[in-house]
């Protein structure tokens, strides 16, 4: 059984399936450094990563087994550990990105020529990619008549997870080494734990104190009111399925399974189309602009916008920011900055903790007006943005420590001689005059002329 994006016991069909069909499972996970090193992932989500696998093997070696962990590369480790175990199937979630398709694929079909059957299962999603199509194509690309479907569609059962894993007897677990002892990370600032337990204690944790008011406190940067399951999401430490049976017809519930909706629209969307991952859903004909040094100030925190600058040390510090500062950070860099989405987004991929690469690049697409919605006239204001979502200046305060003396009707656009006392950089653009540059582009664009 190989564990990817899937490292649980609750609601794991394939390690069900797996220890139903056989006395003896080796539980594998690959630690393939080239895809580490392509995903650019960072000390955070390295470290999340660390104590998920470690969770795991806890939970393993007491129903008998351990995890194996093995590093290699991806395909050729799966194939050697299978056939020196003397395994006769392979089991492992079925997975939306073109990278996941096309190593399940290679691998079926070497396995297949030793003699060893792949099979994929469920569980990444909520309702697996394929089942609902458009009339028009292979995925949906409006989201309110896939969610309408989404809601409509009948859910599976939840796997139960077996009462025993044996390994085979050539495999002591007093002999398998920790994942500590194998994966190496730097120290990281981040404070979320990673594994299913932590999971699923955050998950009580908040539908008990935090999901009744999520649909009108989410979007409150100072009060860090979002459930904080996205990165247990993303390794498959929670079953998608699970945590919506959690919070279904809880008070707040609407709002949040629409989120989990999100995360399987663009999920059937990447599987339809893998080439979005690092090209536009919809070619606009964008020229960008080409500006190290904007995006160095953007990266850095450092572009003389409050709430921009707090969204991207947040996101250095913790490797996670909120749903309303990504949005406004990304609208930020793609709009007034005009550079391109795909550099945000390999940013974002490198420090956030729940980098998902479906969530991640579609949603930098959605904010760009490549994606699903075109919409290209829609542009955040920070100043505004930042007055509506931290009213009081407390998130500013909390990640821009030098602006803390400021009062909030100060705070978010602080006045020349402020910033000098606080040496706190002066914006690096006028955020009126680039976006009425960046739709005098568009205007261009779209009336097919320069641009």
């Amino acid at each position: 059984m190989v564990f990817t994006r899937d490292l649980r016991l609750a609601d794991n069909p394939a390690l069900t399936a797996a220890a139903a069909r056989t006395s003896a499972v080796v539980p594998l996970f690959v630690l393939d450094g080239q895809l580490i090193a392509r995903c650019g992932a960072g000390a955070a989500r390295l470290r999340f990563l660390q104590e998920s696998l470690a969770d795991l093997d806890a939970q393993l070696r007491q129903l008998g087994g351990a995890l194996v962990v093995r590093r290699g590369l991806w395909l050729p480790t799966v194939l050697d550990t299978a056939r020196s175990a003397g395994a006769s199937e392979i089991h492992l979630a079925d997975d939306v990105s073109g990278h996941a398709q096309k190593r399940v694929a290679r691998l079926t079909a070497a396995a297949g020529a030793c003699g060893i059957t792949v099979r994929t299962h469920p569980g990444v999603t909520i309702v697996p990619p394929p089942v609902l199509r458009s009339g028009s194509g292979p995925a949906y690309r409006v989201f309110a008549p896939y969610y309408r479907r989404w809601l409509e569609r009948p859910r599976r059962l939840a796997a139960r997870p077996p009462a025993r894993v044996n390994l085979p007897a050539s495999y002591d677990p007093r002999h398998v080494a920790a994942p500590a002892d194998l994966i190496e990370c730097a120290t990281s600032s981040a404070d979320q734990a990673g594994g299913e337990l932590a999971g699923l204690l955050q998950l009580r944790r908040w539908t008990g104190t935090g999901l009744a008011g999520y649909d009108t406190g989410r979007d409150a940067l100072a009060a860090d009111a979002t459930s904080r399951l996205s990165a247990y999401l993303h390794l498959g430490c929670l079953s998608p399925l699970v945590v919506e049976e959690a919070v279904r017809d809880l008070p707040g519930s609407v709002g949040f399974v629409r989120q989990l909706a999100w995360r399987d629209f663009f999920s059937q969307l990447l599987a339809a189309r893998p080439d979005s991952a690092w090209s536009d859903l919809t070619d606009r004909g964008d020229e960008w602009a080409d500006d190290q040094h904007a995006l160095q100030a953007w990266q850095a925190g450092q572009t003389g916008y409050p709430v921009v600058d707090a969204a991207m040390r947040q996101l250095r510090a913790e490797g996670f920011m909120p749903g309303r500062a990504r949005m406004i950070t990304a609208s930020f860099l793609a709009k007034d900055l005009y550079l391109d989405w795909g550099l945000g987004a390999a940013h974002f991929q490198h420090h956030l903790v729940d980098a998902d690469i479906a969530c991640n690049q579609l949603n930098w697409q959605w904010v760009a007006g490549t994606g699903t919605d075109q919409n290209w006239h829609r542009v955040f204001n920070p100043v505004r943005q930042g007055h509506i979502f931290d009213p009081d200046g407390d998130y500013v305060r909390r990640y821009v420590p030098e602006l803390a003396s400021l009062p909030a009707d100060r705070i978010h656009d602080p006045a020349p001689a402020d910033r000098r006392a606080a040496r706190y950089p002066a914006p690096i653009i006028d955020h009126r005059d680039a976006v009425a540059a960046y739709r005098a582009r568009r205007h261009l664009a779209t009336a097919g002329g320069t641009r």
